[in-house]
């Protein structure tokens, strides 16, 4: 009697996965994987074109590997953010882009609010300070209260509306640009929306960007839009960096044009140490990290997962798939 031979489906994983969403690929009898915790461009050259189906962290996918790789099925986001995927390429390639669920928007509100109140309380200065013994900056005045603030959200998704939820119990005034804000959304929120960005962010004690990276919103905090805020602003982006211009908000900083600023992600990742930023006191960084505690890291690995066994399967939820025009059948 003949057995059949398994087919065996293979899959590179591009950059390091929780052990929990890690398990759930190894459950599958019919999958191989191999991660890579830190796979350099000539690893996806050499090696994508061998596997079935990526599941990538934050690094860029080069067009030449993506071009190479005739037999890939599914591409599967550890994130919702997904401009480092050519997507363009993967959808005349007829392969599906997905992106987690609603997994780390409280992960991200968190970590957004633990900036803002460590921008307002001048903790990091403060710690700083106390440590070299100059107990005295207790009489600076430099801390602010969030109370009757006007914070402003770029953006009101997912993330958005969990920011939103943290920062009422502080009783601030929170106002939210989103063009795509429903009415509807607006009166069951009780926000204020605001229709011309410009316009709030020469009001604004506090602005966070909640927003994908696009041709639209690229550089979307340039040098004149950084030039309006006030004097005693802060900015905050825990979104995607691309949407700041670094060398004028490092200038607006240097120079105090704004008060402070909090960065979790920036264009290019690692963040050098010959950055501008690096430089000032008054920014607070840390590695795009918002989305990385040990609960929000273990749902986002078995989410990107099992995107990649449903485009492996063939049952892809079409809601997180951003190129949804490769699933259409005639």
């Amino acid at each position: 009697m003949s057995i059949k031979k398994m087919n065996i489906k293979k899959v590179f994983v591009a950059g390091k996965v929780h052990p929990l969403g890690l398990k759930v690929l190894e459950e599958r009898d019919d999958i191989d994987f191999r991660m890579i915790d830190h796979p350099t461009e000539s690893d996806f050259i050499n090696l994508l074109p061998d596997y079935d189906a990526l599941l990538i962290r934050t690094m860029r996918l080069p067009k030449q590997a993506l071009l190479n790789s005739k037999q890939l099925k599914v591409i599967s986001r550890h994130g919702v953010g997904y401009d480092n995927v050519p997507v363009d390429l993967a959808t005349k390639m007829n392969i599906p882009v997905a992106i987690i669920e609603n997994v780390n928007a409280i992960a991200v509100a968190e970590h957004t609010l633990s900036m803002i109140l460590a921008l307002a309380k001048q903790t990091c200065q403060y710690d700083r300070e106390v440590r070299q013994g100059n107990w005295a900056i207790q009489n600076s005045l430099a801390a602010s209260e969030l109370w009757n603030k006007k914070i402003l959200l770029v953006g009101f998704g997912r993330i958005g509306f969990e920011v939103l939820k943290r920062l009422k119990g502080f009783d601030a005034e929170v106002l939210v640009y989103d063009p795509y804000l429903s009415d509807e959304k607006v009166k069951e929120y009780g926000v204020t929306r605001v229709k011309l960005l410009k316009e709030a962010v020469q009001i604004a004690d506090i602005i966070s960007l909640h927003i994908p990276l696009t041709p639209e919103t690229d550089n979307l905090f340039d040098e004149q839009m950084i030039s309006l805020m006030k004097q005693s602003a802060f900015l905050i982006n825990t979104a995607r960096g691309g949407l700041i211009d670094e060398f004028a908000l490092a200038q607006a900083l240097k120079y105090s044009r704004i008060k402070g600023a909090a960065l979790d992600t920036v264009i290019d990742e690692p963040m050098p140490a010959s950055s501008p930023l690096a430089q000032q006191e008054n920014v607070l960084l840390s590695p795009h990290s918002a989305g990385l505690t040990d609960e929000c890291a273990a749902r986002m690995g078995i989410s990107s997962v099992k995107n990649v066994i449903a485009g492996l399967d063939g049952y892809l939820n079409q809601n997180l798939v951003v190129n949804r025009e490769v699933l259409i059948t005639e």
